[in-house]
């Protein structure tokens, strides 16, 4: 398969940027929908929520400094600004959303937003809401997934601010977790991912790390987490924090890079689908690979693009382990392969070295 060429390269990217510039709301927001199949085809509803809009932020991070991304990133800090809570935390949902009030504040969103906002240069809200990702955590030191009342004492006065409001829907709360896969007490793999992320290597931050070795050194990447069932997923998200310097995660790089490898298919996908692809490539660049099976790969992204610039939905997380439900769009496969393409057309004037 003929390698794919700088200018097709660049077209892509230029073609995928249009197309989110063009296709963001005016107040910063993407477009999200959820569906009960991972292709989207049965039904579709829209679905207005905060972490669509992070994940693209963060995927044309690499981008930034084109004059459209660079309008595009503006908006979505602007419109991420918006939907703080107090104490710096995010929820999933926007407040436009009738869940807002009932689902609770949670650590990956407000862990996702803190890091492109503190990437961006806003001064806020980071340091300030470390303090309460860090008293929330169980007694392992993982962070749990979900900033709610517990049967411990807390000493952080702003946590129990920003939890005692579930008192005053008790009924309404309840429905909310019988009613969903999630429980108050979820520790999540790639949720403690993203922290250690935005947090860095901290001595906090260490039974992470070492929980997320455990992960791929016991092939647990598929059920270790409630929210992300593809394990092309959750390789993308361990591998930032190896790609921002977190280098005891390297005995995971070679088992990982490895699974990836023996996913690809004759015609370059690496894995099953596009978002498969795109998550693949962004992952081996981020253990500084670069194999083969990387051309190939990136040809087949700039194969898959349609006409007017975006790549095909796909869900990309869930509702839990079931699968009932999951969330999804063009706009956010599109970020994923158009991080996917800027960093490969990046590396091939500086190519990755196998470590």
């Amino acid at each position: 398969m003929a390698a794919v060429s700088p200018a097709a390269l660049d077209d892509a990217i230029a073609r995928g940027v249009a197309y989110l510039h063009q296709h963001q709301y005016p107040n910063g927001e993407f477009c999200a929908y959820c569906a009960p199949d991972a292709p989207m085809q049965a039904w579709c509803l829209p679905d207005s929520s905060i972490f669509p809009t992070a994940l693209i932020a963060h995927c044309l991070l690499p981008l930034a400094g084109h004059p459209a991304a660079e309008e595009t990133l503006a908006k979505a800090a602007a419109f991420l600004q918006y939907q703080e809570n107090h104490g710096g935390l995010w929820n999933h949902f926007t407040v436009l959303h009738r869940l807002r009030y009932l689902c609770p504040l949670d650590v990956d969103d407000t862990a996702c937003v803190s890091d492109f906002l503190r990437t961006r240069g806003f001064d806020s809200p980071y340091p300030a809401n470390v303090p309460l990702l860090l008293a929330n955590r169980d007694r392992r030191g993982l962070f749990y997934t979900w900033f709610v009342l517990r049967l411990r004492w807390q000493t952080n006065r702003t946590y129990w601010r920003v939890t005692l409001p579930e008192l005053r829907r008790p009924l309404q709360s309840l429905a909310f977790w019988l009613g969903g896969e999630g429980s108050r007490g979820d520790v999540d793999g790639v949720v403690n991912a993203n922290v250690l992320y935005y947090l860095g290597d901290i001595p906090e931050t260490q039974p992470v790390i070492a929980w997320l070795l455990r992960i791929i050194a016991e092939q647990r990447e598929g059920d270790c987490d409630v929210w992300y069932r593809d394990t092309h997923m959750v390789y993308y998200f361990i591998s930032r924090n190896y790609f921002r310097g977190i280098t005891q995660l390297a005995p995971a790089r070679q088992p990982v890079i490895d699974r990836i490898l023996a996913a690809a298919k004759p015609d370059g996908r690496l894995g099953e689908t596009v978002v498969d692809t795109a998550l693949a490539v962004c992952s081996l660049l981020n253990w500084r690979a670069a194999p083969p099976e990387l051309g190939p790969a990136a040809e087949f992204l700039v194969r898959t693009q349609g006409a007017p610039g975006e790549w095909p939905r796909w869900l990309v997380y869930y509702g839990g382990p079931k699968r009932l439900l999951g969330w999804g769009s063009e706009e956010i496969t599109t970020a994923f392969c158009l991080e996917a393409l800027a960093r490969y057309r990046a590396s091939l004037a500086a190519p990755a070295t196998s470590e």
